[in-house]
């Protein structure tokens, strides 16, 4: 790294203010998923596990499993644990108290221990119902299961519970009328633990689809809804989504897949998530993945916020600086703890994390492109993190001394330019361009996509950053122009953002120009750097071009 500290610490102090003022909302930090990992042998077998249901200290495993010691079809099995740093002890059938000979499955245990949601088919053909268990303390016997009543199960199928820490709301899916005509996701709630069920209420078309959602799992702090769905827009005929809201009184949100480190061409189902947010619990549905143990087996994915919060590609003072600033304000780029989803405020949980990861290099699945431009030589800008390569056309020259991240490549403005295959279509959602640039000349192209628009471009007289990338047709509202003039010979860290409502414009850390623009156009070209969407003269980049990121998310320099 060549740049100072103190002077990237000055331009985010400044920054965040002009941040501050242009971005409000309530969405929450960012956060992704690690490697998922098997349950292992002890906890899986041979037979089919499905259902998985972690306690609030994350020491007792509840789930359904057919192997050997089944009753029915399917049993409730148990397993336990002395620490969450310890293995999974051997599993326990919950025993003929519980278990019908019949389907019992989908388990799920309530945040005090005490109540044990499930659903129970006595076969086939038969309608599911769904059932709660009681125990006085943690230490007693399951009661005899008592039947959720007429007014949360119906004569057709009511599967999968889950039960709100809170104990007020439960959720769970059902193919009765009032909804889609296939499986929905309802929700029915009560005032205290000791009233009855209300009537349950269809979440409606924004969770729900025209096809099967099934499975849901309420979040411990009741704004994530984790639920299974086959709509379109997944990698297999189930997929695990999520849906949030701001607070326990706002709607849901527009479902969002949880992307290809969890869901694989494999159906994924039953989301469970540990209290403290810390991980995901699932399984794999009618085929195993690589590193099963034969038919349906558990797996758990680690929940990693993301921390860097100016996208910078490492985790330093800049970012603690970025949190300081905001220290006690409900600020959600900061608020990362608890994970995943903060607590409303920026305080000492969200410094604790953060500094738990400082000075780490960043393996943020959000960078979907990094052309460092660092080569000493040759013909190919090399894409970091993914196969999307760059082809050098003309002979720009590298300089491996003159970059402010490493090494930088210098264009001449005449027929110099890097031609990429990658392909992003800014109609597809939120996303983010951030690069270190140093020219000379108004009215050239730093980033452009191929016969479509000028991303990150000057204007012709003065040298401001501009974007002409903007909806088509009656929704567009022409160029984004900033009155910051990044053409004077300096280097400047230049980007452009699109949150999914507003384009912002962003130099030295500092959001210049903002705009509403709820959609963009769609395009399936791929990208220029250092020339304009057509390679016209005079829009070919004068000077150098270094640390060219772009992001799968709205980044807040």
């Amino acid at each position: 790294m060549k740049w100072l500290n103190f002077y990237r610490m000055r331009l985010v102090l400044f920054g965040v203010v002009a941040t501050t003022v242009l971005n409000g909302g309530s969405a929450k930090a960012d956060f992704t998923f690690g490697e998922p990992t098997n349950l292992g042998p002890t906890v899986n077998s041979s037979a089919n596990e499905k259902g998985p249901s972690i306690s609030a200290d994350g020491l007792t495993l509840y789930f359904r499993s057919a192997r050997s010691g089944t009753q029915g079809p399917g049993d409730l099995w148990v397993t336990t644990r002395s620490s969450t740093h310890d293995k999974w002890g051997d599993p326990e059938n919950l025993g003929a108290t519980i278990n019908s000979w019949g389907q019992d499955d989908e388990p799920d245990i309530s945040a005090d221990g005490l109540e044990l949601y499930f659903y129970s088919q006595l076969g086939a053909a038969s309608d599911a119902d769904l059932w709660v268990a009681r125990r006085d303390t943690n230490s007693d016997i399951w009661s005899q299961p008592v039947n959720l009543g007429s007014m949360v199960n119906s004569s057709q199928h009511d599967w999968d519970p889950s039960i709100s820490a809170d104990g007020l709301e439960l959720y769970f899916n059902s193919d009765r009328p009032g909804g889609s005509g296939n499986s929905d996701l309802w929700v029915t709630t009560r005032a205290t633990k000791e009233d009855p069920w209300s009537e349950p209420v269809n979440l409606g078309p924004t969770v729900n689809s025209l096809v099967n959602d099934a499975s849901p799992e309420i979040s411990d702090e009741g704004l994530m809804l984790f639920f299974v769905s086959a709509r379109p827009g997944g990698y297999s005929d189930a997929d695990i989504w999520v849906t949030t809201r701001a607070t326990s009184e706002d709607d849901w949100g527009f479902p969002v897949n949880l992307g290809p480190k969890v869901n694989t061409t494999y159906a994924e189902f039953s989301p469970s998530i540990s209290a403290d947010g810390l991980w995901l619990y699932f399984c794999d549905y009618t085929s195993p993945r690589p590193g099963g143990h034969g038919g349906e087996d558990l797996w758990q994915a680690p929940i990693i916020p993301i921390l860097d919060l100016n996208g910078d590609g490492i985790i330093d003072s800049a970012d603690m600086c970025i949190m300081v600033y905001h220290w006690g304000e409900n600020y959600s780029l900061c608020d990362i703890g608890p994970t995943p989803l903060g607590d409303g405020i920026v305080d000492v949980q969200d410094l604790i994390i953060l500094s738990e990861h400082l000075f780490e290099e960043v393996n943020d699945p959000t960078l979907v492109a990094h052309w460092a431009l660092d080569e000493a030589e040759g013909d190919v800008a090399s894409d970091s993190v993914n196969d999307n390569d760059g082809t050098i056309y003309g002979d720009p020259a590298w300089q491996p001394e003159a970059g402010m991240v490493d090494g930088a490549l210098h264009f001449d403005g005449i027929d110099d330019y890097v031609e990429t295959d990658f392909v992003l279509s800014p109609a597809d959602g939120p996303f983010s361009v951030l690069a270190w640039i140093k020219g000379d000349a108004p009215g050239q192209a730093v980033l452009s996509q191929a016969d479509g628009s000028n991303w990150l471009c000057t204007d012709s007289v003065e040298g401001n950053l501009m974007t002409e990338l903007k909806a088509y047709g009656r929704g567009a509202t022409g160029p984004l122009l900033s009155q910051t003039v990044i053409t004077d010979g300096n280097w400047h860290r230049i980007g452009l953002v699109w949150d999914g409502s507003q384009r912002t414009l962003y130099v030295d850390d500092l959001a210049v120009a903002q705009d509403a623009q709820p959609d963009l156009e769609a395009s399936e070209n791929g990208l220029y750097i250092g020339t304009g969407k057509a390679m016209e003269a005079g829009s070919f980049w004068s000077g150098l071009i270094d640390d060219m990121r772009i992001y799968s998310r709205a980044i807040k320099p």
